[in-house]
Order: structure tokens, then C-alpha cells, then sequence
């Protein structure tokens, strides 16, 4: 299984549109996808027509085994989704309290990594959309991940919140025994506005290496994409913001060895 991470510490970049796009590209070409939605928000959830709300089983179930993960208990979690190809590990807005419940119980930054093991022949895919906050959910994630995919607004705001990224990933590496690979990927660029051209040449200054050459543009068809249900590429194939997303994929799938999922 390639396991990726979608992570930002600052909302509103497009970390669900990212992993939904992702996700949908690779089960259009057959492959098993799974989505992993760790945001107590519950945007990916919502988007497949589930309510986190009122779910019967949810990622929640995976924190509150004291350390243990029980043989199947990924698999009964597991939900289908709009696509025949791609599964989601739904989320719940019980995940927003795991940080005074549980966060001092030992293991708990593995649970994910414990999940996907459990899971690991089951798909060829897994995508992980975090929440925008540091904490035992973001942790998990970035634990649990083979390289991490940074979306990050073309706007001087988000700039602060993607240099906290960078900083928080630095962190992550010093305990790492093999450093953690990140693209960071520009989105809602809008060349008509000076704030997108000039974010985009600071990104490019700023970070040669990790960044991704292209970006992705505004393009309300991934908005539209959200309200019936659909992976964008299924929506609007042809799409702008599809189109974008298609060359992202590639671009990570291009990657050198040591960069890409095993």
C-alpha cells in the first residue's frame, strides 16, 4: 500500500479537495483507494452523504482501545463511498475531544499505522486529509504516511501557516529514523490577482525543491464536484482544476524512489 498524507496547519488551502481529487484519479485507473478522514470537522465524511454526527462507527472507535487494535476492527469501521473504488475511514466530532481523554495513554500516535496494517492488503491507495491543528491527530498522520502533500493557498496569509507546516515536519524528522518527503502544492491560484502571482513567486523563491512546479487554479467545478456527492474527476473530467490534479498525480508518482510510497 502507498500511504499519503494531505496536511496544513491553517484551513480553508483545499486539504479535502486535494485527497478527494487524488483519491478519484487513482480509483479511476481500478486501483482499491482508501480515505482516511481525521478532521473532527468531518468535511470528507459529509461529502460521501454521511452525517459524523450520528455514524454508528467511526475513526473514534480506533483511539478508545487503550493501546490495543483488536483483529478487524479497521475493516468493521470501513464505509463505501460514491466511487467503487475508493473506501472511506469515516470521521466524528468525538476525535476533537481525544486530546484531554487519551493523548497521555502511551501508543497513541500509532494508531493509524496499526489501522493501515490491518488493512495494508486490502487497497493499493490510502490518502489521509488531517486537521489544520498540530495535536495526536496530525501526529498520526504524518507517523503513518510514506510522503506528505502540503496544499497551501496563493494568498500572504497562508504563507505563516505553511512555514508552521514546514517547522512542525522538521520536528517530526528528528524522531524519524528516514526523513519524512513533503510537495507542497499551490492551490486557488488566481493569475488575475497580484496576491496569487506574487504568493506563487515567494513559494518559488522560497522553496525550490519541495514545491510543485504548477499549481492549481480556482475553478468552481470542484466546489459544484462536493455538492452531488462525486470525485471532481468524475463531476467535471475535463475540468481546469481536474486537469491540475491529473498533473500533480503523475508528478508524485514521478518521483525519485526514496521519495515515493513503497
Amino acid at each position: 500500500m502507498k500511504v499519503w498524507a494531505v496536511a496544513n496547519q491553517k484551513g480553508g488551502v483545499g486539504k479535502t479537495t486535494t485527497s478527494l481529487a487524488l483519491a478519484g484519479l487513482i480509483a479511476d485507473t481500478r486501483r482499491r483507494v482508501l480515505i482516511i478522514d481525521l478532521d473532527p470537522h468531518g468535511s470528507m465524511t459529509s461529502y460521501f452523504g454521511y452525517d459524523p454526527d450520528n455514524l454508528e462507527h467511526s475513526l473514534y472507535d480506533l483511539f478508545v482501545q487503550q493501546g490495543e487494535m483488536p483483529d478487524g476492527l479497521a475493516a468493521s469501521v470501513l464505509h463505501p463511498t460514491s466511487h467503487e473504488h475508493i473506501q472511506l475511514l469515516p470521521s466524528s466530532p468525538a476525535l476533537a475531544t481525544l486530546e484531554r481523554q487519551i493523548s497521555t495513554q502511551g501508543g497513541q500516535g500509532m494508531v493509524i499505522g496499526r489501522a493501515l496494517a490491518q488493512l495494508w492488503d486490502q487497497f493499493d491507495y490510502a490518502i489521509i486529509d488531517s486537521p489544520p491543528l498540530l495535536g495526536l491527530l496530525m501526529v498520526n498522520a504524518l507517523a503513518a504516511c510514506q510522503h506528505l502533500v502540503i496544499p497551501v493557498q496563493t494568498e500572504f496569509l497562508a504563507l505563516k501557516g505553511l512555514e508552521r507546516m514546514v517547522g512542525t515536519v522538521d520536528m517530526i524528522n528528528r524522531s524519524r529514523r528516514q526523513a519524512l518527503p513533503y510537495t507542497i502544492v499551490p492551490t486557488m491560484f488566481d493569475r488575475r490577482t497580484q496576491a496569487s502571482l506574487q504568493t506563487l513567486r515567494i513559494l518559488r523563491n522560497t522553496y525550490p525543491d519541495e514545491l510543485w512546479h504548477a499549481y492549481v487554479p480556482i475553478d468552481t467545478r470542484l466546489r459544484d464536484a462536493s455538492k452531488a456527492g462525486e470525485v471532481p474527476s468524475r463531476f467535471d473530467p475535463q475540468g481546469r482544476g481536474v486537469a491540475a490534479y491529473r498533473a500533480l498525480l503523475k508528478h508524485l508518482l514521478g518521483l525519485p524512489a526514496k521519495s515515493q510510497v513503497a
